[in-house]
């Protein structure tokens, strides 16, 4: 039976954070984007123990009103890291507003739970930039198994700490970083839709947790409802396919 090392894996990943930005941004912060929640949290954490608190950067980025803006003030205190609020909603209703006046068609549900992550992103970016930084991306293998981010919105980043770690392996590793329980084990919820990640999926992360690491899902339905959502959604891990076209290269590439 497979067992996690979570003190070794959070060793491990917090010397991978400093490889990274040694070889990708040396002097640079690591900017994340704070949604009060265990996968933000956990990550911020990590880059604290690998760069220091002074060079890591919180972006709070609420659509409105969020009613669990707390969460996020709580793990920016507990870090001792600065941070700035920057509140989308403005600009997710204005370029609604320019489709809904300028496009010969409906605008999707689909378009409008997106829009904000991608909007978030974006910013999250423009903060990085003035801050020499390198952004993190927040997602975990459970969500990216499944396809449960939005592609250019938070499954964007220049670096991601947790894409081999299953939500329950998450959970772990911020317990050993000493992280309050409110936000390791806070419910997980979109902040778009007004759902959980799991009324969302169809299934919990533990039944998804088992089925990735051990091969086992009990329901066949379930398991047809995983697979399908792998399938459909594997192409957001992968790189944007281009044309193969073999014209001639001289330039030297660098190693």
């Amino acid at each position: 039976m497979y067992e996690f090392d979570v003190k070794k894996a959070t060793r491990d990943v917090v010397q991978w954070i400093r490889d990274f930005f040694e070889e990708n941004g040396k002097g640079c912060n690591a900017v994340v984007a704070i949604s009060g929640g265990k996968d933000s949290s956990v990550t911020a954490a990590l880059c604290v123990e690998a760069l220091g608190r002074d060079r890591v950067y919180g972006v709070l980025l609420p659509k409105g009103v969020q009613e669990d803006i707390d969460k996020s003030y709580l793990l920016c205190e507990t870090l001792g890291i600065k941070y700035t609020e920057i509140n989308i909603g403005p600009a997710v209703d204005a370029v609604l507003g320019e489709m809904e006046r300028n496009m010969d068609c409906e605008i999707s549900n689909q378009t409008r739970v997106n829009l904000p992550a991608r909007i978030r992103m974006a910013v999250t970016y423009a903060v990085s930039q003035s801050h020499n930084g390198r952004v993190a991306n927040t997602c975990n293998l459970s969500e990216d198994w499944v396809g449960y981010s939005t592609r250019y919105g938070d499954a964007a980043g220049d670096f991601s700490p947790l894409a081999k770690f299953t939500v329950q392996e998450v959970k772990a590793i911020g317990t050993e970083l000493g992280l309050p329980d409110a936000l390791v084990h806070k419910v997980p919820i979109d902040g778009l839709s007004g759902l959980t990640d799991e009324e969302n999926l169809g299934f919990t992360y533990a039944v998804l947790d088992r089925y990735i690491r051990e091969g086992i899902c009990e329901d066949p339905e379930t398991r047809t409802l995983i697979d399908n959502k792998r399938r459909w959604n594997k192409f957001k891990l992968e790189m944007m396919p281009s044309f193969p076209f073999d014209g001639p290269i001289k330039a030297k590439d660098t190693d």
